[in-house]
């Protein structure tokens, strides 16, 4: 399968998967403090705590994007692999 002709898209896509992805996984620490960012402290007391409704909803969506981005990378690095 000659993915060549494809590595410039899968070029943009992998830039707009890593902005998504950073942009979701700054939304989900907001509202913690340091200490929540870190793993500790914080408002559940650093314990784990249930994700209910757009939390949920955000956290799913991460991961999606996640291996997304992991599959694009692997096939990007295949794509401009073959123009060698």
């Amino acid at each position: 399968m000659d993915l060549s002709a494809l590595g410039p898209y899968l070029g943009i896509i992998e830039i707009i998967l890593a902005v998504s992805m950073t942009i979701l996984v700054l939304l989900q620490t907001k509202g913690s403090d340091l200490g929540g960012f870190m793993g500790g402290g914080g408002d559940s007391g650093g314990s784990f705590r249930t994700r209910r409704g757009m939390e949920a909803t955000m956290h799913s969506v991460t991961i999606l994007v996640s291996v997304l981005f992991f599959v694009n990378t692997l096939l990007t690095f295949i794509a401009l692999g073959q123009t060698a």
